[in-house]
Formats: C-alpha cells, sequence, structure tokens
C-alpha cells in the first residue's frame, strides 16, 4: 500500500512513525517547547535522524478545551518551520491544520499532507486540497476541541466513527482528489470517552474495510491515565498503545518519542508478518 503526497510516494508495505512537531504555546505534551523556528528545526532533525517518515507540523493545539486560532497566526506560527524544514531534510512534511489558506500556503511552501482533524469539513477546505495535489489524513472528531470532551455519545461508536469516515473519503474523491491521496484516522480522544477509545482500537482492523491507510494518533494522549499509567510517564503507555495498534493494522504512526515508538513498530511489525518485517 502506498500514499501519494505532493509529487512523492509514501511506501506503506510496512508501518512509519509520523513524528508530532507543535509550534504552538499550548499543545497538551511539547507547548511552548519549539516555538523558534530554530528549535523547531532541530528537532525535526532529531526526529529524522531517529527514523522519523513524516513530521507533522501544527500551529493550533486541538486538545481538549483547546480555543480556535486564526489561519494567520497559524501561518506566522507554521510557514517558517516548513520553509526551514523543507530545505533541510528530505522526508515528507505534513500541516496539521483545518484552515483552507493554511493548507494552500503550506502546500507552497513544502509540505507534502495535510492532517486534519475536521476531516475537511471547514468552509473551502475541500476545495483547498482538490485544487493542489496534497495528501490527506482524514480524522474523526465529534464536535470541536473547546468542547468534545462534554458529555459525548455514540450508540455504537465504531460504526459511526467507520461511517463518517467512508463518508468523507466518498466527499473527498467526488471532489476530485484521487483516493491514493488519502489515509484516515478514527480519531482516538477527538471527542470520544475512555470507553468509546478502548472499543475502537479493540475493532481498529475493521477499519481496513475501507481499503486506505490506516493512521493512530495515541502518543501521550490522556487516555493512558485513565488506563492506570502516571500523569507525567507516558511513554511505556503510549508504545503498548502504538504496538497494538500496529497489530492491528495501523500503517502510520503519530508519535511524540520516534526512536522508541519505531522500535515497538518495527517488533509489532515482525510478529504479524511471521517474522518478515524488517
Amino acid at each position: 500500500m502506498q500514499m501519494r503526497c505532493a509529487g512523492r510516494v509514501l511506501e506503506l508495505d510496512r508501518p512509519v512513525v509520523m513524528g508530532v512537531l507543535n509550534v504552538t504555546p499550548d499543545s497538551f505534551s511539547d507547548g511552548g517547547r519549539f516555538l523558534d523556528p530554530d528549535a523547531a528545526l532541530a528537532q525535526a532533525e532529531r526526529m529524522a535522524a531517529e527514523g522519523a517518515a513524516i513530521i507533522d507540523i501544527g500551529g493550533e493545539s486541538t486538545r481538549p478545551g483547546a480555543a480556535a486560532v486564526a489561519g494567520d497566526e497559524q501561518l506566522r506560527r507554521v510557514l517558517p518551520v516548513i520553509e526551514r524544514v523543507a530545505a533541510r531534510l528530505p522526508l515528507l512534511l505534513s500541516v496539521d491544520t483545518s484552515d483552507p489558506e493554511v493548507i494552500r500556503r503550506a502546500g507552497a511552501a513544502g509540505a507534502h499532507l495535510v492532517n486534519d482533524v475536521r476531516a475537511l469539513r471547514a468552509p473551502g477546505a475541500l476545495e483547498a486540497v482538490a485544487a493542489g495535489d496534497l495528501g490527506v489524513c482524514l480524522i474523526h472528531m465529534r464536535g470541536e476541541p473547546a468542547t468534545m470532551q462534554v458529555d459525548p455519545h455514540y450508540d455504537d461508536v465504531v460504526a459511526e466513527v467507520q461511517t463518517f469516515l467512508a463518508e468523507r473519503v466518498h466527499s473527498c474523491i467526488a471532489a476530485g482528489i484521487a483516493r491514493e491521496r488519502l489515509c484516515i484516522d478514527p480519531g482516538f480522544g477527538f471527542g470520544k470517552l475512555l470507553a468509546h477509545n478502548l472499543q475502537l482500537l479493540r475493532a481498529l482492523a475493521q477499519f481496513q474495510r475501507l481499503e486506505l491507510p490506516l493512521a493512530v494518533g495515541l502518543s501521550r494522549k490522556s487516555m493512558l491515565t485513565g488506563l492506570g499509567a502516571r500523569a507525567q510517564e507516558r511513554l511505556a503507555g503510549s508504545l503498548a498503545l502504538a504496538t497494538i495498534a500496529v497489530l492491528h493494522g495501523a500503517l502510520i504512526v503519530r508519535a511524540h518519542d520516534v526512536a522508541a515508538t519505531l522500535d515497538a513498530v518495527r517488533i509489532a511489525s515482525a510478529v504479524k508478518q511471521g517474522g518478515s518485517g524488517g
């Protein structure tokens, strides 16, 4: 399996790691650490050296309770980083945004992929992607970050998330976005309680029915504390979740801790493939 992203091909015969690079003051894990473009570039270089296949650059926190960030401010944060990283590193760059102008200008600056928690539902976002050749990760989120964790309800979370993603895939293809440019993400923690996240994780293999690369974002998420992890010690739990996700079919794993996650992903992939993984 592979994705086509702005003239590049992402080979997914084995799972890959997407390094998380937040250039925000308020992201839940690393907010404020990489606001300076030079610090962000240094972190991107570290993640590349550790084996990241993609670096996901975000200028708007989507943690529970986060306020929306205007497109102009997102651009001020992400464009200098995208330009620096694109000039220095050969790996794929993703921009974590829902804003159509950020999508367009990030693509012009060197991004290859859009990682969108709103799955191109923001006005103009679908058209912005369709007009170019960026890849896109369609993520399920119920509600908005500011309120999404206020008593979210599902009758059948797995079926509802699958239906949503299938509909978004159909909308993308109808708009002229080639299927080869798409991947899907069930959106762990985005408008979901712990029980919903666990149901999705157990049923993750069912999302392969959509016949698209499956991405997951489980690194350092608060569901780990609900499962017994210490609040400041989330690495071991993140690796456990990444392993489970790969065994259930995930091909793109978002992570803050690239080297350790890549080790876990490689081992899980080898087990899943009966010893033929690398």
